[in-house]
């Protein structure tokens, strides 16, 4: 025996457990399922360990899970005989609840947010759901292939902090004990535990067993037997034919693997017999993980291998823009031993993975091309952004990603909700009209309020407002679509505007023209690579525009705040000859007056654009004094 530990909980690890505890306390009876759930885990890690080492298992009885409660002491009692936990482990990974994005997650909760529950399936409960119900939580483990002096004792009263002893454990494993709140008596109910299990675990491919009672007439009351029954059907769900489950049977497997609080938002179910012998049951969350954006976060699908479960996250099953699907394949054809090195460039991986993309891919086309768009729009808000990765990530469906896409438009400019896609652009495009324009900035309010728009809404041509993250990445991968070039509207080169806006002035007109921006070029010559007349604004009097071969203003942003070193690039300057502000500077000979005119219509263009300007307050006092003098 060693000295008993204190420790604290993380401050954010304590906050997360009083809102998990009263958000989820309507579907307190959901502990069961969570505890049952991370049972099972421990002893699928067994059995896939006992592949390469017989002395795991040697001499013990059948892998199981054992739920019994007990009235008097008021306690409910998990146990099995699964890989165990060795001290170390038990400290990070008793419980989803200690990973490290926690904070972050917490710190997205605010207002009435918090009080949503459907957040809390975001994250998962985990091994923490115990708390729901307990006011004292005691769990007891030993890893597999330790000594029975190395079992590790936790308790903890959910209130902030935990103790850890170091006990002798005779059997590997883990024992959870539950010592239960005043008001949680109906769980001290054979019937009430018997249910749940048969409601959410009916599927774990682990026998659940319960002491068996009998009812005994002399004392009018049920008695322990000292037999265990099981409980569950203990067949592994995506084994079954699809005839004999019902949709719950899908959902309550879901929120058995993905500890999600929810109902996914589609299943798909398949068995596969030929050259390759596989099933697999794979699911669409609806709601979004805390973490998705994570890409060092391990996602995926559980991989088996003949029913023997093998590793959680099995990457190489399913590529990184699809991460939040979940679900199991199970396989007949890879070996028991096999690794994730194995995986590497398998042939019968690979194929798999091509024929699971396929189905999620076919799936939401089918969300995407139906009458009613509300389940595919739910798919969309969610998980857009890394649907967007697909286009740079898998180029073998590129096509196929692309007509998957949403995005905001000119088109119903009022909503920021991103519901045009490129098919539906194409559709309204306008006679003669030969490409997609798109805009590229911050939000979708910088987009909106662009005067790169002007000439366009005055053309009546749409333009997609895009303002994710991803999007300048998205569109140097996907350059065209259905043979239609993608056209950003801040680019130097709209020929087919300014060449027919170029007809209808006279020679003079050009040469004066020519002539102002020659002079305003002189004067900010250090600040510009080139001045040029542009006939894409309506009402503002100058716009920046990158020079030809030249990176995006706004990509430069973005790769200056991931830190990178941006070789200094000037924009061009493009002014509007109708404006008057524009036309106030021919008539300026002074070339200090002309200088100060120039570099406010520079600056006032970058402003618009949503660059940052170099001196602030060098601009606020030109603007301060150019209003002066106009007064």
């Amino acid at each position: 025996m060693s000295a008993t530990e204190t420790h604290a909980f993380q401050t954010e690890v304590n906050q997360l457990l009083k809102l998990m505890i009263h958000a989820l306390y309507s579907n307190k009876e959901i502990f069961v399922r969570e505890l049952v759930s991370n049972a099972s885990d421990a002893l699928d890690k067994l059995r896939f360990e006992a592949v390469s080492n017989d002395a795991l298992t040697e001499g013990e009885e059948e892998l199981a899970i054992q739920l019994e409660f007990n009235k008097e002491a008021r306690t409910i009692t998990i146990t099995d005989n699964g890989i165990g936990m060795t001290r170390d482990e038990v400290i990070a990974n008793i419980g989803t609840i200690a990973n490290s994005g926690t904070k972050k997650f917490l710190e997205s909760m605010t207002g009435d947010q918090a009080k949503d529950s459907h957040l809390i399936g975001q994250f998962g409960v985990g091994f923490y759901s115990s708390f729901i119900v307990a006011d004292e939580v005691e769990l007891t483990t030993r890893k597999a292939g330790e000594s029975a002096s190395e079992g590790t004792k936790w308790i903890s009263k959910g209130e902030g902090e935990f103790t850890l002893e170091t006990v002798e454990k005779a059997q590997k494993g883990t024992v959870i004990t539950l010592h239960l709140k005043e008001e949680m008596d109906e769980f001290l109910d054979e019937n009430r535990l018997k249910t749940i299990v048969t409601t959410y675990s009916d599927h774990i491919n682990f026998p659940i067993k319960m002491e068996k009672t009998e009812w005994d007439e002399e004392a009018k009351e049920s008695k322990a037997t000292g037999e265990l029954e099981q409980v569950n059907k203990a067949t592994a769900i995506w084994t079954q034919p699809k005839s004999e489950l019902s949709d719950e049977d899908y959902n309550n497997f879901y929120q058995t693997i993905s500890h999600d609080f929810n109902e996914p938002l589609a299943h798909m179910h398949n068995k596969v017999e030929g050259t390759l012998e596989y099933t697999s049951l794979l699911y669409l969350p609806k709601n979004a993980p805390f973490d998705l954006y994570d890409r060092e976060r391990r996602y995926g699908l559980k991989l088996y291998v003949k029913r023997v479960f093998i590793m959680d996250d099995a990457e190489h099953l399913m590529p990184t823009y699809l991460r939040f699907v979940r679900g199991v394949i199970d396989s007949a054809d890879l070996p028991l031993n096999v690794s994730r090195e194995i995986l590497q460039s398998n042939k019968v991986v690979d194929k798999i993975r091509a024929a699971s993309v396929k189905r999620v891919l076919d799936q939401l086309a089918k969300f995407a091309k139906a009458e009613d768009q509300t389940e595919y729009n739910t798919f969309w808000d969610q998980f857009g952004q890394v649907m967007k990765e697909g286009v740079v990530e898998d180029f073998a469906n590129k096509d196929k990603i692309a007509k998957l896409l949403r995005f905001a438009s000119t088109y119903e400019e009022a909503s920021s909700e991103q519901r045009t896609s490129l098919e539906s652009y194409v559709d309204r495009m306008q006679e003669g009209q030969e490409a997609i324009y798109f805009i590229v900035a911050d939000t979708h309010a910088a987009a909106k309020g662009s005067p790169h728009l002007e000439m366009f809404r005055k053309k009546g041509i749409e333009v997609l407002l895009l303002s994710d993250r991803i999007d300048e990445w998205l569109v140097s991968h996907l350059t065209e679509f259905e043979g239609k070039q993608l056209k950003s509207i801040t680019s130097a080169d709209l020929k087919e505007f300014e060449d027919e806006a170029d007809k209808e002035i006279s020679d003079d007109e050009k040469q004066a023209r020519e002539a102002l921006t020659e002079k305003v070029k002189k004067v900010i010559e250090d600040k510009v690579s080139d001045v040029r007349i542009t006939h894409r604004l309506t009402d503002s009097p100058a716009c920046v525009v990158s020079a030809e071969g030249d990176m995006s203003a706004h990509m430069a942003r973005m790769m200056e705040q991931m830190g990178q070193a941006i070789p200094k690039q000037n924009p061009v300057l493009e002014l509007n000859p109708d404006h008057a502000l524009v036309k106030k500077l021919e008539g300026i000979e002074d070339d200090a007056k002309l200088t100060e005119w120039s570099l406010f219509l520079l600056e006032q263009a970058q402003l618009a654009e949503g660059d940052q300007l170099e001196e602030p307050a060098a601009f606020i006092k030109r603007m301060n004094a150019l209003l002066s003098e106009a007064m």
